[in-house]
């Protein structure tokens, strides 16, 4: 009978076994491996030639716990079918590698336990938390609130309790007022405004500056469309639902979409049932489908990127920009709202 032998465990280098073989200090190791320090080049290039051949690599969240910093920041983001959201997740995403940190996303989707999200960040001691485009319940905001005094920054939604998060928004006030110019220009006398979430209008203020423009010209918003949420088949039921309910000649010429998504959905259904043009249509955001040429959706993009980079220089270096730098969005003109 043959005894089995064990194959030896491999043990893992170590920055003391790279500083030996390279003839260098510990603290210099740990510098060659932290963006930002400077080595002189000679030595980062044979401390990183010893090192991949040793095979060791630095455990940063153990040296970022030394410093009471783990370089992570969570982004608490809801709505993930929405394709704008997903394009401000992957720009945050991207920007914070580029400093070095790390992303820890946070699905905080409504009627998820959120205490538990909130907690296993607060467990991993984020840096801050992002949260995208959010409603923000006063009871995720207590638990975000409670922990170990990190930043909070909201992006691209308002904040009812400005105390408790900071605020990184375009504004949406404007945006609306121009949304209205553009469509009184175009000499309709019929408006409407399709909502996602039914929350207050303070979230977004879009509506509440489209209101005031069309005011100001003796128009009113007609007719409020409720979809109940940011999803394409939402948009596409709702304005169904209207077409179905409401006669011809009682209907909207124009409609100010709260974003891209519901617009996608409202000119499908014009498309399907044979009302194409019928109703001018703008969105709010400037996703990528905006500009298919199926659509040419009229739109008005928040410069996300421009959003996220002050969003990120709040939570990274606690630093803040003039809201005249990032606060404008763009209005972007196709076709969807033009008389045919």
């Amino acid at each position: 009978m043959t005894k089995e032998t064990k194959t030896p465990k491999k043990t893992k280098a170590n920055a003391s076994a790279v500083a030996k073989l390279a003839g260098v200090s510990k603290w210099t190791v740990s510098r060659a491996f932290t963006p930002g320090t400077y080595v002189a080049p000679e030595t980062k290039e044979k401390v990183m030639k010893i090192a991949a051949e040793l095979g060791y690599r630095p455990n940063l969240l153990a040296r970022s716990l030394t410093k009471k910093n783990t370089h992570i920041i969570g982004i608490a983001i809801d709505e993930l079918k929405n394709p704008h959201s997903m394009q401000v997740l992957n720009a945050a995403t991207k920007a914070l590698q580029a400093r070095g940190y790390l992303a820890l996303v946070l699905n905080i989707t409504a009627g998820e336990n959120y205490q538990s999200v909130i907690q296993m960040a607060d467990q991993l001691q984020v840096d801050g938390i992002l949260f995208v485009a959010n409603d923000l319940s006063n009871e995720l905001l207590d638990i975000a609130q409670s922990l170990h005094s990190v930043p909070l920054v909201q992006i691209c939604r308002n904040s009812e309790d400005h105390r408790k998060i900071e605020v990184v928004n375009v504004d949406g006030y404007q945006a609306g007022r121009e949304i209205a110019a553009l469509l009184l220009a175009q000499d309709y006398t019929r408006f409407g405004y399709m909502k996602g979430p039914d929350t207050e209008s303070s979230h977004l203020l879009r509506m509440d500056g489209y209101q005031t423009e069309l005011e100001a010209h003796n128009c009113k918003v007609d007719v409020l469309l409720i979809a109940g949420g940011y999803e394409r088949k939402l948009g596409y039921q709702m304005m169904v639902d209207y077409l179905n309910s409401t006669p011809v000649d009682k209907r909207v010429d124009a409609l100010f979409c709260e974003n891209d998504i519901l617009a996608i959905g409202a000119l499908e259904a014009l498309y399907e049932t044979g009302n194409f043009h019928s109703i001018a249509i703008v969105g709010f955001d400037g996703i990528e489908e905006a500009d298919s040429p199926v659509w040419a959706l009229t739109t008005y993009h928040q410069n996300a990127e421009t959003l996220i980079m002050e969003a990120i220089n709040r939570l990274t270096e606690n630093k803040s920009s003039p809201a005249s730098e990032w606060q404008r969005g763009e209005l972007i003109i196709r076709r969807s709202h033009l008389k045919q």
